[in-house]
């Protein structure tokens, strides 16, 4: 792991913090008690995971008993919708969902719907924002949940969840949404924005892989998906990851203490790296911009590059030490166009030429210029290769980029 890397797909994951690791270590090492334990090391354990909870629930102005650690997002996601069919079904069985929805809202609203729950997806505009008209039409007497995600995790939309929870909250409808981008990114109110469950982790924000948490409203009832201890308010039976939890409640800290100049920078980066990009011939940039471009979360960038596959910039790309994701990173690896992408109203084409770039903090205007410089010649390269580029804009088959990996051959 020698050679250079610039690391631009911080929305799939995030390097640690060396303060958020170091105060881990800590409780691998030294304060490894069980919570539940009654002895010294226990008690201790205990008074710590009370502290982190007060803590995380803080930043979005919650109850610490309102705080339920999780897995992950995904396991938050499958909690909270699990658990809010399986409480309700005797009241409703109808669920509304956006059509832009992380795959763990998706495919769990998908197999609830298989079971014999209705599942409706509200429409979105070409820039990734719910259709407020679409979703007042949806609801019925029946309804018993909707999910909407607050800022979407490959085109950087940011939700008005404020208005999204009036509505609900005046239908008396529980309002989940899935803020594993959001969080440590965005100020988050979950009283005034009547969120009732929110989904959060730590490993998008500098934190640690595999710890997230479910904010459960007071008076929201869901129910347990596992039998076993009493842990987490006895909604989430097993033994607590103290270190992790430790580690997320430290990553938060950092993430709000320092939320205005990160965004401010970050943004800064973003939008060099924009106008860089759309330099570029025949590209779109994908999610808000011009004057909705302040409700993108600030280290996103998705563009769509016409006439090549997302898949061959990516490869060409990380041969070069660039890492990005094309399409959603949770699904890359499929042949499958992004839902998202097809959603807001691009082709399947359009889709697999899409490209993702998320930025951080540890992010430099230098790497940002030197992937312009990089992501310019390799979409060169790869135009002059392609068969699918309408005669309209024979420009592109440049005939010096035909040449490209012969020089190259030839000097090595």
């Amino acid at each position: 792991m020698g050679e250079k890397i610039i690391y631009l797909d911080n929305g799939d994951t995030t390097r640690i913090d060396d303060d958020t690791l170091d105060h881990m270590l800590e409780f691998y090492r030294y304060s490894y008690g069980n919570p539940v334990s009654l002895h010294n090391l226990g008690i201790e354990a205990d008074e710590n995971l009370a502290k982190a909870r007060a803590s995380i629930a803080g930043h979005i102005n919650a109850d610490p008993g309102e705080i339920i650690f999780t897995s992950g997002a995904t396991e938050a996601n499958n909690m909270a919708i699990n658990g809010i069919a399986e409480y309700m079904k005797n009241k409703g069985n109808h669920i509304i969902i956006s059509s832009i929805e992380h795959s763990s809202v998706k495919a769990v609203a998908h197999r609830l719907k298989a079971e014999g729950y209705k599942v409706d997806e509200v429409k979105v505009d070409p820039e990734g924002f719910i259709d407020i008209d679409d979703l007042k039409s949806k609801f019925k007497v029946t309804t018993i949940l909707v999910s909407i995600i607050y800022a979407n995790y490959e085109i950087g939309t940011i939700q008005n969840i404020e208005e999204i929870g009036k509505i609900c909250r005046e239908k008396g409808v529980v309002l989940h949404t899935d803020a594993a981008q959001a969080f440590g990114k965005l100020r988050i109110d979950v009283k005034k924005e009547n969120i009732d469950l929110m989904t959060f982790n730590a490993h998008k924000n500098h934190g640690p892989k595999g710890i997230g948490a479910l904010y459960i409203r007071k008076g929201i009832k869901i129910r347990k998906l596992m039998e076993g201890g009493s842990h987490e308010f006895n909604l989430r039976p097993g033994t607590e990851n103290l270190p992790a939890i430790m580690g997320f409640a430290r990553s938060a800290e950092v993430a709000y203490r320092d939320l205005d100049s990160n965004n401010s920078r970050i943004t800064s980066l973003r939008d060099r790296l924009i106008e860089g990009l759309t330099k570029i011939d025949h590209i779109t940039l994908n999610g808000p911009k011009g004057p909705t471009v302040r409700m993108r979360l600030p280290h996103n960038v998705d563009i769509t590059f016409h006439y090549i596959e997302g898949e061959a910039i990516l490869m060409h790309l990380s041969l070069r030490g660039i890492c990005v994701s094309s399409g959603s990173a949770c699904s890359s690896k499929t042949l499958e166009p992004s839902h998202v992408l097809t959603a807001i109203g691009l082709k399947h084409e359009q889709a697999h030429g899409s490209i993702r770039f998320t930025l951080s903090k540890f992010n430099t205007e230098e790497e940002i210029d030197e992937t312009v410089n990089n992501v310019t010649e390799v979409v060169e390269i790869l135009r002059s290769m392609s068969s699918f580029i309408p005669e309209e804009h024979s420009e592109l088959l440049n005939a010096n980029a035909k040449t490209f990996y012969k020089n190259k051959n030839e000097e090595e």
